[in-house]
């Protein structure tokens, strides 16, 4: 907020001999006949993937905006979710926002902290202080891990950043039937569940038209900016079947045949110079074809896994459709409303196709951040429900070659457009005279924040809460407005770093630095850098390198300038289970001893106690207060990866779900349990490593000081699941652990306690002795 203006009234001992003035005291207004703003960001998706671009996807809304606006051929995003993201928010460059990555990958260095400094003001502050109302609503993943919990800093929260409202998730994903839903500042439960008709990109789209009829019924005259992050397309791949089912046979010709149908489609449009030519569905070399990245050849593939991965690819789609029907019940409101005129509209994606779901697929995609191997046969038997409440799936990594056509690669590949160039529509209609017109102008993320600035009559403030700003990133597309569709660009440099992958794009070319991230393990300075002449050669299909080798090494110069100048070394290049596996620093530092109470809110898996790769053990101190005691105990995780303590039947059950993998790891008393006070309890001992990283070991299950169940176990070696289903006490948020009860599983009949866990070595009595001792306390 600005500095307060002078008094310019008078002050007299008397109110009657003195004169007001409310100068300043009256809050700024936007400038009269201002836009409202609406940025729609999809999730991981290239261009070849939606109709309007000239794919199978029919995307009725976003056609619907692209036939009265403009669609981009040439705009770039990071390569990645939270560092597209973070430029959104502030005009500035990934890494000078300390977002290299993922927010759950964030280190101790300046463009990794996963914290934006005070230099960068966002785009959401400067509206608010400008007289806009602002709304944030859908994925954030823009606030560090360790924060995403009930007693952390909000410092990095929406309401924190210049944001009225804020109704979503905060984490990279979550599940679209079970959401971990947080309302402004606080963690909230869904308000009604899949069996009554909840998705959540029907949601956010009821939430958005809620609060601007909200401000339109007090604040009719006062332009608003809503930004609306739905988690399509981002994995768990979820959607209704009927939408599903609407592209059923439609990828049935695989990913290589969509790739050669899409691209005359794509120049048919005018997305695509004439001359475009296709690079290779597998670029990869050889020795890098086992690192979870390669592109399995349709023909090689057999009929059973034709068909599985031809139906991932139609829940994508279905995916996709429903969420811009829900997109287009917001457009048709601000049109019905009179606001569409002057609502400057932004329909984008914030990075290429994902290729997360490895070279096969997967129902579960947490078995990627896990590192542990997909199998056809347990695939299958999903295959009917694919996109419903029991699977978590993620085509393979085809269709992100596919749908991120013509170009190489995809999601995290920075080296290549396949990662980030996406689909950007923008349509204002007061603002913007063409209609159903292409600009092919190079543009990028941090593009956004300076034209939303410019079609606002406003400017970023030099200084902003008392600290100096830093200079924006990007430059202002407004000009492209009006332009000719292949006029010049006013963007004249674009460096790229992702996950050791690197790029640099000045003036129509571009060079390319080949690194292998998930086998190369360091040996930068051994990349091999390739030459594009991206003005001539769209889809960076030929290597220009030997041709022009002072070009090459003026654009790798380029980039070294950028990384001093942005903050991006040091390059990082580890797996994603390294990276989510280090330890970081928090306002609570990690304990051996936890002790957890009923009724509060879940606790999220970033601040949780940590019980994967280690031994551990769980204990309850319950009182049975009835014949018909039940539910849950403890719960963390969900039917994709965790583990639940519960009573049922009148029994003490423990399950560890291990990825999702059926059957479920069960250990079950035999004897029912007697009223009274108890202390209930799972002992984990881990004993060796699995092939794929797991550990494997005995539990034992407890009632008192009897061991009623025990076996062999395995447990997880990364996180139960990147959707947040935090750690609950007399409760299952979201999706339940086991089938053996339905969500909450709300725990009756008797009083738990406390519930307290250990990841040290001490035996189970000394567990026992420290719950004594809490209880004690209580």
């Amino acid at each position: 907020m600005a500095a307060q203006k002078p008094f310019n009234g008078v002050i007299k001992l008397d109110v009657r001999d003195s004169k007001p003035d409310w100068g300043p005291f009256t809050l700024p207004q936007a400038p009269k006949g201002a836009p409202n703003i609406l940025i729609v960001l999809y999730d991981d998706t290239g261009q070849a993937a939606w109709e309007p671009y000239g794919g199978r996807i029919r995307m009725p809304t976003l056609q619907k905006l692209a036939d009265n606006g403009l669609t981009y051929t040439q705009w770039h995003t990071t390569a990645l979710c939270s560092p597209t993201r973070s430029c959104f928010l502030t005009g500035r460059n990934h890494h000078l926002n300390g977002c290299s990555c993922i927010t759950e990958a964030a280190q101790g260095f300046p463009g990794w902290s996963g914290r934006t400094p005070a230099e960068c003001a966002t785009i959401g502050q400067v509206l608010q202080d400008a007289g806009w109302s602002t709304y944030w609503l859908g994925k954030d993943h823009n606030v560090p891990e360790q924060d995403i919990a009930s007693g952390a800093s909000r410092s990095e929260w929406p309401l924190r950043k210049g944001f009225d409202r804020y109704y979503g998730f905060l984490g990279g994903e979550t599940n679209q039937w079970y959401p971990d839903l947080v309302e402004d500042n606080k963690f909230i439960d869904q308000p009604y569940g899949p069996e009554d008709g909840y998705h959540l990109s029907k949601d956010l789209v009821d939430q958005a038209l809620q609060m601007i009829r909200d401000q339109k019924a007090s604040n009719p005259s006062k332009p608003w900016f809503m930004w609306l992050c739905p988690g399509a397309n981002h994995a768990p791949h979820h959607a209704p079947k009927e939408f599903v089912d609407k592209y059923k046979g439609q990828f049935d010709d695989g990913y290589e045949a969509y790739r050669e149908w899409v691209v005359p489609r794509m120049v048919e449009r005018g997305m695509l110079p004439k001359d475009t030519t296709l690079t290779p569905i597998n670029p990869l070399p050889d020795d890098i074809a086992n690192a979870g990245d390669a592109v399995r050849p349709w023909a090689s593939l057999n009929a059973d896994e034709k068909r599985l991965f031809s139906r991932m690819a139609e829940v994508y789609a279905g995916f996709s459709e429903y969420t811009d029907v829900q997109v287009g019940r917001l457009i048709d409101y601000l049109e019905e409303s009179g606001q569409l005129d002057n609502t400057l509209v932004f329909y984008c994606a914030d990075n290429g196709a994902s290729g997360e779901g490895s070279p096969s697929g997967s129902v579960n995609e947490n078995k990627f951040f896990n590192n542990f191997p997909d199998e056809l046969e347990e695939n299958l038997k999903y295959i009917d429900v694919l996109g419903g409440v029991e699977t978590y799936n993620h085509y393979p990594t085809g269709w992100a070659v596919a749908f991120s056509t013509p170009y190489q690669m995809f999601k995290r590949y920075s080296e290549y457009a396949g990662g980030t160039c996406c689909p950007m529509v923008v349509h204002w209609p007061k603002g913007i005279k063409a209609k159903g017109e292409v600009r092919n102008q190079y543009h990028h993320a941090t593009d956004i924040v300076p034209t939303i600035l410019e079609s606002c009559g406003l400017e970023m403030p030099k200084t902003y809460n008392g600290v100096e700003q830093y200079p924006l990133s990007g430059v202002s597309m407004k000009y492209s407005f009006d332009a000719r569709p292949d006029g010049p660009t006013r963007k004249k440099r674009q460096y790229y770093a992702m996950l050791g992958t690197r790029g640099m794009w000045e003036d129509g070319w571009k060079a390319s630095a080949l690194h292998a991230p998930l086998v190369s393990k360091g040996h930068f300075d051994k990349d091999e850098w390739e030459l594009y002449h991206t003005d001539v050669d769209r889809s960076e299909s030929k290597n220009l390198a030997k041709q022009h080798p002072e070009k090459l090494k003026a654009l790798i110069d380029a980039w070294f300038e950028e990384a001093e100048i942005n903050k991006v070394l040091p390059l990082d290049d580890r797996t994603a289970a390294e990276l989510l596996g280090v330890e970081r620093p928090s306002e609570e530092a990690p304990r051996e001893r936890y002790i957890y109470y009923p009724g509060t809110s879940p606790v999220p898996e970033g601040v949780a106690v940590n019980t994967r790769g280690r031994s551990y053990k769980i204990l309850a101190d319950v009182d049975i207060q009835g014949a018909d005691c039940e539910g849950v105990i403890f719960a963390h995780g969900s039917r994709f990866g965790g583990h639940s303590l519960f009573i049922k039947d009148k029994k003490l059950h423990y399950v560890s779900n291990f990825l999702g993998i059926k059957p479920e790891q069960k250990f079950v008393a035999e004897q029912p349990l007697e009223p009274g006070k108890h202390t209930l309890g799972i002992e984990f001992t881990r004993e060796k490593s699995g092939k794929h990283g797991e550990s494997l070991g005995k539990a034992t299950l407890y009632v008192d000081d009897q061991v009623v169940a025990q076996g062999p176990m395995k447990t997880q070696l990364g996180k139960f699941t990147l959707a947040g289903d935090g750690l609950c006490i007399g409760r299952d948020s979201g999706d339940a652990v086991s089938e053996d009860y339905e969500s909450p599983g709300e725990f009756r009949g008797g009083e738990i306690k406390f519930v307290g866990v250990t990841v040290e070595k001490a035996q189970y009595l000394d567990l026992e002795k420290l719950a004594a001792a809490a209880f004690a306390r209580d």
